[in-house]
């Protein structure tokens, strides 16, 4: 992949999509949730007409706080799952990644200052100055590994109207490692594009 990554929601949509190009502008995933949908699934195309399907998203059970997601790819093989962290993801966005049957957490995703999104939900509830939030408070993620150490960098872009993302690597990642956080970053946007 072509980093930084930069992953846009189209602004005007029922069902929530994504559009995630690379460096140089070449769209490389295409993600739509399905409306109204007890048990999510998700599929990530290659092109928006839905045409080359790469991966695959589902949870293990219906509507749950604490679901896990499994990623699989075109023939069905799993990859690994993400995971949110119970109770912990309340006040501050925890979520952590595991490879292929495991569950044991190889990667882990987590809001840097769970603060913004506090003081974001507040102002965007009076009147004129709510329109502005979405340019001043901006959350952060950061991707790291068990040992702390941060090897991805995810942030909301400042913009009016629209919610935009880039993802940058800050230290040397396995191919498989690139896929499952992206994959996680992709359905965690998902969950929390509600919570600010």
């Amino acid at each position: 992949m072509q980093y930084p990554l930069t992953l846009k929601f189209k602004f005007f949509a029922l069902a929530p999509q994504i559009f995630v190009t690379d460096q140089t502008g070449n769209l490389i995933f295409y993600v739509k949730q399905k409306l109204f949908k007890l048990r999510e699934q998700i599929t990530v195309c290659a092109d928006e007409a839905q045409t080359q399907q790469i991966y695959s998203i589902s949870a293990d059970r219906i509507i749950d706080f604490s679901a896990r997601y499994h990623f699989r790819d075109r023939t069905g093989r799993e990859l690994g799952s993400v995971k949110r962290k119970g109770m912990k993801s309340i006040w501050k966005a925890h979520y952590d990644i595991a490879s292929g049957q495991s569950e044991a957490p190889i990667l882990s995703i987590h809001e840097e200052n769970p603060w913004i999104k506090i003081i974001d939900a507040l102002f965007a509830e009076i009147p004129i100055l709510g329109l502005f939030t979405g340019y001043f408070f901006n959350p952060t993620y950061l991707i790291s590994r068990p040992d702390g150490s941060v090897v991805m960098h995810f942030s909301k872009v400042p913009a009016f109207w629209s919610r935009i993302f880039t993802l940058k690597p800050v230290d040397r990642m396995s191919e498989d490692e690139q896929q499952l956080a992206v994959l996680s970053l992709l359905m965690m946007i998902l969950l929390e594009r509600n919570r600010g």
